[in-house]
């Protein structure tokens, strides 16, 4: 099983939401934590370091080129992370369980996903890349914001569009926003990706 190096935010209560946040190729546990405060005030957020290095680039699986992924190392890496979100999610009682990545990020999150679908109450999958078809699943309750580009060289428009199909077609509340540029973040998709984890936590009747 693998240990992920982590960082963690302090001083959470114990039944806040557990916000477990991916980072892009070449980055770490760094890129998106204080962001992550901002997005969802008051979570525990965990940010895992990807352990697979390509040209010392942080990834979290294996790939051998562009868009083309080493399935069985995707496989058992899946698994290892799964064990890894179950074991912070043991720590406390968190009342959800959110997840937010970027690129490789977002496709490890995807991939954890598809083959533990209960484990995430809700997913931000900001441009996610899944070259191959996800097995059928049962998304009921959840919620998913996928955030793409419209012109994003490494992420297929339709590839995202089938994306978003399939977690819809599975059961989830899906919502898939667009912004006219690459694979860059742009402020439009963290103000809606705002919106989108505010909507979560707001007091439940």
């Amino acid at each position: 099983m693998a240990d992920y190096h982590y960082r963690e935010g302090k001083g959470a209560d114990a039944a806040a939401p557990l916000f477990v946040v991916f980072h892009g190729t070449g980055g770490d546990e760094h890129q998106f934590f204080d962001l992550a405060s901002e997005l969802l005030p008051g979570a525990r957020i965990i940010a895992p370091r990807g352990d697979v290095s390509e040209g010392g680039a942080l990834r979290y699986f294996r790939r051998t080129g562009e868009g083309v992924y080493d399935m069985d190392d995707l496989a058992m890496r899946t698994a290892q992370m799964i064990a890894f979100v179950e074991t912070r999610r043991a720590e406390s009682t968190p009342r959800q369980i959110i997840g937010l990545g970027y690129s490789n990020g977002a496709n490890i999150l995807a991939s954890v996903q598809f083959a533990a679908p209960a484990l995430f109450d809700a997913t931000v999958l900001m441009h996610p890349l899944i070259p191959f078809a996800p097995p059928k699943a049962d998304f009921s309750g959840k919620q998913v914001l996928i955030t793409a580009g419209q012109r994003d060289p490494m992420a297929p428009a339709a590839m995202t569009q089938g994306l978003s199909d399939y977690f819809a077609g599975n059961g989830a509340k899906t919502s898939l926003f667009w912004h006219q540029g690459g694979h860059e973040l742009r402020p439009e998709e963290l103000r809606e990706t705002q919106a989108f984890l505010g909507g979560l936590v707001a007091p439940r009747g």
